[in-house]
C-alpha cells in the first residue's frame, strides 16, 4: 500500500472546521458508565491511550463521542488519551452529542458544562442532537445550540439520525441565526444504503451538510473475517451471532469483490469498505469506525492512504445493490 499519500482534509459542512475523512469513534470506551456502558467491556485506560495514539499517528485528527456513551466515561477517556499523546486542543477536533430522550431543549445549556468538564480542557468542535426524540421541537433545540455557539461553548452544530424533514427544519432555524447546520450523523455502509433512497443524502448535498457515517463496517460483517473464518461465529451467541449467520452467504459476492481490491492495494477488506465510503459520494461523507484494539485504529487510519478507482467503486456499488 502507498503510505506517503497526503491525507486531504475536508470541511464539516459549511464551517471552517477541517477534519480527516476518517475519524475515530470512541463509543467502545464507554464501558463501566451509565446504561450503555454495560454493553461494552471495560478497557484499561492505558489501552485506550494506545488506541488514540495509534489513530493520531495514522493521521486521524478528530474523534466522535457522546454524553450517552457511558455518561461521561467515553469523553473523559478520550481527553485522557489525547493528553497522554501530547495533543493540544487546537490540534484535534472533538464531536460529542447531547442526549435528548425525555428532555427539553432547556437541558442543553444546563448540561453543556458537564460535557466540557469531562472533556478536560478540550473544546467541542461539533455538538450534535443525538436523536430526533425529545420534548422540544428542532427549532427550540437549534436555538439552544446557537446560543451555545454565540457564548463560545461550541464551534459548530450538528444532528444525528434526523430525517430530511427534520434536517430542513434544523437548517432553517440555524440559518435565521446565521449559523450553518454542519453535520447529520447516520448509519451508512455498503450494506446499509438507506440514506441514498430516503432523501437524507440528497438533502445533505442540497444544504451543504456533511454526512458522518456510523457503523461503517456493519458490525464486523464488512471486514470479511467471518466469511474467511466461520469458526469465529462458534464463539459468539445471541442476536449478533444469528444476524451474522443469516448474512454470511448473502454478502459473499461483495466480500469477494472487496477482497480482490484489497489484494491489489495491499490493504484489508475493511479498509476497502471504508475507502469506498469516504470517496464514492465525493467529500460529503466522512466516517467514524470504532476500535477496541490498537490494530483496528491503525487499520482505519490506513484506509486513507489509497483511493479506489471510479470503476472499482462502481463495481462495489453494483454488487452491493444486488444483495
Amino acid at each position: 500500500m502507498e503510505t506517503n499519500k497526503k491525507i486531504q482534509l475536508t470541511h464539516l459542512g459549511k464551517t471552517d472546521i477541517l477534519v480527516t475523512p476518517i475519524g475515530l469513534g470512541v463509543m467502545e470506551m464507554a464501558g463501566g458508565g451509565g446504561l450503555i456502558g454495560r454493553m461494552f467491556p471495560i478497557i484499561p485506560q492505558e489501552e485506550k491511550n494506545a488506541i488514540i495514539k495509534a489513530a493520531l499517528d495514522g493521521g486521524i485528527n478528530w474523534f466522535d463521542t457522546a454524553e450517552m456513551y457511558g455518561a461521561g466515561i467515553s469523553e473523559q477517556s478520550l481527553a485522557t488519551g489525547l493528553k497522554a499523546a501530547g495533543k493540544s486542543d487546537h490540534e484535534v477536533v472533538i464531536a460529542t452529542k447531547w442526549q435528548p430522550f425525555l428532555r427539553t431543549a432547556g437541558n442543553i445549556p444546563r448540561t453543556i458544562n458537564d460535557r466540557l468538564h469531562f472533556l478536560g480542557g478540550y473544546s467541542i468542535g461539533n455538538y450534535m442532537i443525538h436523536q430526533p426524540y425529545s420534548f422540544s421541537s428542532p427549532e427550540a433545540e437549534m436555538n439552544a445550540m446557537a446560543n451555545l455557539m454565540e457564548a463560545g461553548k461550541i464551534r459548530s452544530v450538528g444532528v444525528s439520525n434526523f430525517d430530511p424533514a427534520r434536517m430542513r427544519r434544523a437548517h432553517a432555524a440555524l440559518a435565521i441565526r446565521g449559523i450553518p447546520l454542519a453535520v447529520n450523523q447516520v448509519r451508512y455502509s455498503l450494506l446499509n444504503r438507506q440514506i441514498e433512497t430516503n432523501g437524507v443524502l440528497d438533502t445533505a448535498k442540497e444544504l451543504g451538510v456533511t454526512i458522518i457515517a456510523y457503523t461503517p463496517v456493519a458490525r464486523g460483517l464488512l471486514t470479511g473475517k467471518y466469511h474467511k473464518d466461520p469458526e469465529l461465529l462458534d464463539r459468539m451467541s445471541g442476536w449478533r451471532k444469528a444476524s451474522l449467520q443469516r448474512n454470511i452467504e448473502r454478502t459473499r459476492p461483495l466480500i469477494n469483490a472487496m477482497d480482490e481490491f484489497a489484494n491489489k492495494y495491499e490493504a484489508t477488506i475493511a479498509q476497502v469498505a471504508l475507502n469506498w465510503l469516504i470517496n464514492f459520494n465525493g467529500e460529503i461523507v466522512v466516517t467514524i469506525p470504532g476500535a477496541t484494539k490498537v490494530l483496528q485504529a491503525e487499520e482505519s487510519a490506513g484506509a486513507m492512504k489509497f483511493r479506489l478507482s471510479a470503476d472499482e467503486m462502481a463495481r462495489l456499488d453494483e454488487v452491493s445493490h444486488k444483495l
